[in-house]
């Protein structure tokens, strides 16, 4: 059986519009960001999804509840969090390359089994948080097989859906865009995760149209 997959980054936080780290720290949407969740939610009103799960942090969930809408339950499932960064997490990262240089250089240089130095909670390699994520996508993938699925997650999620489905190597330079509210479809068959379309986000330009007028 074949498992549709639209695999959704959330909308848009006051961190992400000045490049300040999340991480595992729960930001909730600034209002471009709601904007773009409700964008979302009607472009996807005709799809046929059997279940919407959510990662558990804010910003992801409230994308997802604007998507499920009144009355449908969104799934929480913490192992599509975004990667946890430890110290970093809450830095501009213009401070982090300040502070940490060697870590940040090892973070940047894809150094994929480099770990940040904790701090309020401790942090994850690359390699670790693969792992993690792509774990939760497969389960969710097995739950609901053959049906049309959402899952909404974050940048780093999408980043690693991207690399499982295309053969690309942990450690190469990203070279793709993964945008705030935007559409990705994938399909999950005998295990293997497959990638269709990447990056829809006609949606929110027409947003951006309607704001306009």
């Amino acid at each position: 059986m074949t498992t549709s997959i639209l695999l959704i980054r959330h909308g848009e936080t006051a961190w992400n519009a000045v490049r300040r780290l999340q991480g595992h720290i729960d930001i909730p949407l600034n209002p471009e960001g709601q904007r773009q969740a409700d964008a979302l939610a009607r472009a996807l009103a005709a799809e046929p999804l059997h279940a919407i799960i959510s990662s558990d942090l804010q910003r992801a969930l409230q994308t997802a509840q604007a998507v499920a809408g009144p009355g449908r339950t969104v799934h929480q499932d913490v192992q599509l969090r975004e990667r946890c960064y430890g110290v970093f997490e809450g830095m501009l990262y213009a401070d982090i390359e300040r502070t940490y240089p060697a870590e940040f250089a090892a973070w940047q240089a894809r150094d994929i089994d480099a770990v940040p130095p904790a701090g309020e909670r401790v942090a994850e390699s690359f390699r670790q948080f693969y792992d993690r994520c792509m774990g939760g996508i497969a389960a969710s993938a097995e739950r609901h097989a053959g049906r049309s699925i959402a899952i909404v997650a974050h940048g780093g999620v999408l980043e690693c859906a991207y690399r499982a489905a295309t053969g690309m190597g942990l450690d190469s330079p990203r070279d793709f865009q993964v945008k705030n509210a935007s559409i990705n479809r994938f399909t999950v068959a005998n295990g293997k995760l497959a990638l269709h379309s990447w990056g829809e986000t006609a949606h929110l330009e027409q947003l951006v149209l309607d704001d306009i007028v």
